[in-house]
């Protein structure tokens, strides 16, 4: 699941930076965490693609690249989306 989010974004956004980071062994147990993981995901995504959007504009070109892992098997996707040079 982590090369196919990194595969989309990379593709979708062509980010200057990418970490996805499976969170998934922190919510064993939880709503929405299987067995075998790969359920809780955190993006980290700087791309010229955010320069001028708002916060929400920019979840929403994640979620949107991403649109087949969270009807997949993805319960939960934390985003940090930047432009380049934003702290």
């Amino acid at each position: 699941m982590a090369e196919r989010i990194t595969k989309n974004l990379r593709q979708a956004l062509a980010p200057s930076r990418l970490e996805v980071i499976d969170e998934s062994h922190q919510h064993q147990g939880h709503g929405g965490w299987r067995e075998g993981g790969e359920t809780h995901f955190r993006v980290i995504v700087v791309s010229e693609a955010f320069a001028g959007k708002s916060r929400l504009d920019r979840h929403r070109l994640v979620n949107a690249a991403l649109v087949q892992e969270l009807a997949d098997r993805v319960h939960a996707l934390a985003i940090v989306a930047k432009a380049p040079g934003e702290a």
